[in-house]
């Protein structure tokens, strides 16, 4: 007599028959092996195994749900969520694997593979393989339709300011790179007297005139005009424009303050030069060293113009410098950063032939030795057609100086730009204009940020990796005596990279 051994007789227990086929398989809730399980059972009956996918060639986004696109690179998990997206009934089955066939990029379709599971009859667990397949039709977005109709802004921010430069704006531009303020920006267009920024809401355009409004001095006025109207409803459709005006005062400006406006900074003297426009303007008295600063709401309610701006700076050439270490200012805010000093110079166009010394008395006492070259106002020589000068001028006839000095002269424009090693990013604009003298005014706006390190403290600079291996001699005699910073020194602050 044979005896099964337990191992024998245990495996025997473990199989049964197949209660359609009769084939031995192991024992399951359902008692029907995989094969008869998948002839009785479709877990994936309820699913869809077609797709739409809607695709705008314009701005290439796909359509996630009405009126929202995304961006979705092909046999990306971007796109794969998408289509799984778009499935119906998926919920009802669990998502085990899921991933992209290799189709034709240009055959407008697009197969996913799936493996999902379920419970079946008795509690057992089937688990399926099928194939999506997704026909992508082309549907132009409501952006990219608005643009193909020239309707593509509902806001427009027109920014403007009235002097015969674009430093301001060179300056704004760079804040605008900074704090990323353009980024629901459309469209940027160039303007003789400006820069249009054109938005598709208006929410946006209004934060972009809030950012104007906390970095310059500036007002605005709004107003709108109706595109559409729906009589059925009642809807209109508007298109909002935002008149942005900067201050008409820039940087080494010659003011003549309003006898108002000058007793109440202090009794500040009434002929001021402009030391820099940032969210405020800042005056200085060259004679007295007292300063102020004006706010932009201020200056709105005695709005005036500049006497002189950069364009009309004469050369000099110190003869002579007599600091002022007695002086005692009388009460009020007065710069320390200057010294007063009577100083004689003379035209640098007269120079070597008719040498007349001019007096006067500047605020750059602290920097100035003989000989060196500065810039300055002829007050003497000029005509200036301003009310506030004019009733000032009758009144202080012999107090007015013939020259006003506003700043040191360091080397010429050609020679600074060869040297310079850095740059400044530029925004994308779209310029119309012929404005000759940009390059001029750009120029003057980087001899600025070299100058004025409170200027550049609000401005990112990057290096120039194209002059970063060129050798750099700096001619000592054009940028002796420089106060705020020498082109080696800016250089060793610059710590970001070019992108």
């Amino acid at each position: 007599m044979e005896y099964m051994s337990a191992d024998e007789l245990t495996q025997t227990q473990n199989k049964i028959l197949c209660c359609n086929c009769g084939i031995l398989i192991d024992p399951n809730p359902s008692n029907m092996c995989v094969n008869c399980l998948r002839t009785n059972f479709d877990i994936t009956q309820n699913i869809s195994k077609q797709g739409v996918l809607y695709w705008c060639k314009g701005c290439e986004r796909y359509m996630h749900t009405q009126g929202n696109w995304v961006v979705a690179a092909l046999e990306s998990k971007e796109l794969l969520s998408l289509c799984l997206k778009k499935l119906k009934n998926l919920n009802k089955v669990h998502l085990v694997d899921a991933g992209f066939i290799w189709t034709e990029p240009h055959s407008k379709r697009i197969k996913v593979k799936l493996t999902v599971q379920k419970d079946v009859y008795g509690g057992a667990i089937l688990q399926q393989v099928f194939t999506v397949e997704y026909v992508v039709n082309n549907q132009m977005c409501e952006i990219c339709h608005r643009h193909e109709a020239k309707d593509y802004w509902r806001a427009l921010v027109q920014v403007r300011q009235k002097v015969n430069h674009k430093k301001t704006f060179f300056y704004l531009e760079q804040l605008i790179l900074k704090h990323r303020a353009h980024s629901a920006c459309l469209f940027i267009k160039a303007r003789p007297e400006g820069v249009d920024f054109f938005f598709d809401k208006k929410d946006d355009a209004r934060k972009f005139v809030e950012f104007l409004q906390n970095f310059v001095p500036s007002r605005y006025t709004p107003s709108q005009e109706l595109i559409t109207h729906d009589t059925h409803n009642n809807t209109y459709t508007y298109k909002h424009t935002f008149a942005v005006e900067i201050v008409p005062i820039c940087k080494d400006d010659l003011v003549c303050l309003p006898p108002p406006l000058a007793a109440s900074l202090g009794n500040i003297g009434p002929l001021c030069i402009c030391l820099r426009v940032t969210n405020h303007i800042y005056l200085m008295d060259p004679c007295t060293l007292k300063h102020a600063e004006l706010r932009g709401e201020i200056f709105w309610r005695h709005p005036f113009k500049a006497l002189a701006s950069a364009k009309q700076l004469a050369e000099y050439v110190v003869m002579n410098v007599e600091p002022i270490y007695n002086y005692r200012p009388p009460k009020g805010n007065y710069s320390s950063k200057h010294t007063l000093a009577d100083i004689y110079v003379t035209r640098a166009c007269d120079l070597g032939a008719n040498e007349s010394e001019i007096h006067t008395r500047t605020h750059l006492g602290n920097i100035l030795n003989p000989f060196d070259r500065v810039v300055g106002y002829d007050m003497a020589n000029s005509n200036w057609n301003d009310p506030y000068f004019e009733k000032y001028e009758i009144d202080n006839r012999n107090n007015i100086p013939d020259v006003i000095l506003v700043k040191k002269w360091y080397g010429d424009r050609t020679s600074r730009k060869q040297l310079r090693r850095w740059k400044l990013k530029r925004l994308e604009v779209v310029d119309e204009t012929s404005n000759v003298s940009e390059d001029g005014d750009a120029a003057e706006f980087m001899n600025d940020l070299e100058e004025d390190p409170m200027l550049r403290e609000h401005i990112n600079i990057y290096k120039d990796k194209a002059k970063s291996g060129m050798a750099v001699d700096i001619d000592e005699q054009d940028y002796e005596g420089m106060p705020q910073i020498t082109l080696q020194e800016m250089l060793e602050e610059l710590d970001l990279d070019d992108e």
